[in-house]
């Protein structure tokens, strides 16, 4: 029987960056070539990035891909199998053996996604001929991602006479992603018979997190191998006498430390592909902010972060005293500007102009948002004159229900925690002082509060978080109408409230910088909502 030795490039590629792309690409071929394997395997659009989105509607941006692995055929070392965007009558998300300098055999992906971050449909055509390569006298069939998701495209490799499935992947990362990935290939493997090795793609790109985590299995959909999640990494696996033989497994991460590894990758390329020189963060003493402190220190190193306490009158001194002591701690700039004056400053000068507007309402919040949208003022002008990012602090509970401020603590230019819930945001501080010590315990345990009026409390304005947030993941990432979320024993008055501020701020979160996304169903590209509707919900 014939052995073959594959080499699994987990890459972490720059959408559009074709030019260092292929460097990447060689880098690894040359790793590869030097450890005796005979094909290097990438994941899905490696070539250009995933995902393009509207440069694919671009003609001159299919010859530059063309161009670049022509260029990548003619300097292989090795065969590689690469992924790459392709157009002849039409558009395809294909796959190409490159050997002997030049492109050998091209698969074109069958099962197109059209759910959740995926609209592959909006630019690909789909294929409907296998693929089957013979290398080193193993003849393999090659599938990208939702082709193994799904049944057909697999199968009919096999029909095709695969040995061995050989699947290139740009699968981004939700919470317990992996074990998904786990059962699908298993579905696949008990329909083919035929053992995967699954290559996928590592790094943030935008609001997605790629975690990597590639994986082989054999023939009895047993796990042989597994690459680190959230690393760029190079893995052989052997394929002998019909069999994939064992090799590493890297642990499976509990769901805390893949989101802190999601969060840290998605800051540190969010910043490292669009060349900021480092990160702003207001702070306020509270939960958020400590949480996206203590992330953006991990992801960049404390030397490019700066931390901005902006008191008000209202500001608690445990709210100084714990940021203080945080900072110091992660040894990170730190600047406290007081905001007092300004708030008089614009008292004096909107006095007036309110005069003529009658008497105040009884549920006015003008001069809560004037602190906020100060405080944004003054990270802003901090951001204009370094070149750093603000790095905004608002969590998934907030961007529901609006309890945020346009222009004001929603100003900046990446959201870290945006799809992290409240209850989660205590989980993962709770999480990182197990690591070591750097959220100080009064931030943790003392009643969340905006600080923007006295003895103010979250719980004024909204239900306890516990609640509010199985409302938010029942109504917004499972779909369940509010009759269905009441019969589940949660008070229909909380239930209306929540849905109700959830419907009615719609305008604000498309107004809010984009963020990580690590649930199945984030506030970007998975939520098109209209902001204009008369849509009345099941009660």
């Amino acid at each position: 029987m014939s052995k073959l030795r594959i080499a699994i490039a987990q890459l972490n590629v720059t959408v559009g960056d074709l030019v260092g792309n292929v460097a990447r690409i060689q880098a690894f071929a040359a790793r590869a070539q030097a450890g005796g394997a005979h094909v290097l395997l990438t994941p899905e659009l490696a070539l250009c990035g995933y995902p393009p989105e509207d440069l694919l509607l671009r003609p001159d941006f299919y010859r530059a891909c063309h161009t670049a692995l022509n260029s990548l055929a003619q300097t292989a070392p090795l065969p590689i199998i690469v992924g790459h965007p392709l157009f002849e009558d039409n558009a395809y998300n294909a796959a190409s053996l490159l050997m002997d300098g030049r492109i050998v055999a091209t698969y074109r992906k069958h099962r197109l996604p059209n759910y959740e971050v995926f609209d592959e449909e909006r630019y690909f055509a789909a294929g409907d001929v296998p693929c089957v390569v013979e290398l080193n006298g193993v003849r393999c069939g090659l599938a990208i991602c939702a082709d193994v998701w799904e049944a057909g495209a697999a199968e009919a490799a096999v029909d095709a006479g695969a040995e061995l499935l050989l699947t290139l992947n740009a699968s981004p990362f939700h919470l317990d992603k992996q074990a998904q990935r786990h059962e699908v290939l298993r579905e696949r493997i008990t329909a083919t018979g035929r053992p995967v090795i699954y290559a996928n793609l590592v790094g943030g790109q935008d609001e997605l997190v790629f975690d990597g985590a590639s994986f082989a299995m054999n023939g009895a959909g047993q796990l042989t191998h597994q690459l680190p999640a959230f690393a760029k990494a190079l893995e052989f696996v052997d394929y002998a006498d019909g069999k994939i033989l064992p090799g590493t497994v890297a642990p499976t991460l509990t769901s805390e430390a893949a989101l802190w590894g999601a969060l840290t990758l998605g800051v540190t390329d969010y910043l490292g592909k669009n060349r900021f020189p480092g990160a702003i963060i207001g702070l306020s003493g509270g939960i958020d902010s400590a949480l996206t402190l203590a992330i953006a220190v991990d992801a960049l190193g404390a030397d490019k972060v700066r931390a901005v306490m902006m008191p008000s009158p209202w500001t608690a001194q445990m709210s100084l005293d714990d940021s203080r002591a945080m900072v110091k701690h992660l040894g990170v700039e730190y600047d406290e500007i007081a905001i007092g004056p300004l708030m008089e400053q614009f008292a004096v000068s909107l006095a007036p102009t309110f005069a003529g507007l009658g008497p105040k309402p009884a549920e006015d919040t003008t001069e809560e948002n004037l602190q906020a949208r100060i405080r944004g003022m003054l990270l802003m002008a901090l951001s204009n004159r370094s070149g750093r990012i603000v790095l905004t602090t608002g969590n998934k509970s907030e961007m529901a229900v609006g309890y945020a401020t346009l222009y004001g603590d929603m100003a900046g230019g990446f959201a870290v925690i945006k799809d992290v819930v409240k209850t989660r945001v205590y989980d993962l501080a709770r999480w990182r002082n197990t690591v070591s010590d750097v959220i100080p315990q009064n931030i943790i345990t003392r009643a969340p509060s905006a600080e923007l009026k006295p003895d103010q409390t979250d719980q004024d304005t909204l239900p306890p978080y516990a609640v509010l947030d199985a409302i938010i993941e029942a109504y917004m990432e499972h779909d369940e109408s509010p009759r269905e979320i009441i019969a589940r024993g949660y008070s229909e008055a909380d239930v209306r409230k929540v849905v109700g501020m959830l419907k009615r701020n719609e305008y604000k979160r498309r107004q809010a910088p984009v963020g990580i996304r690590v649930t199945q169903r984030s506030f970007g590209k998975d939520w098109r909502y209209p902001i204009t509707s008369g849509y009345q919900d099941e009660y």
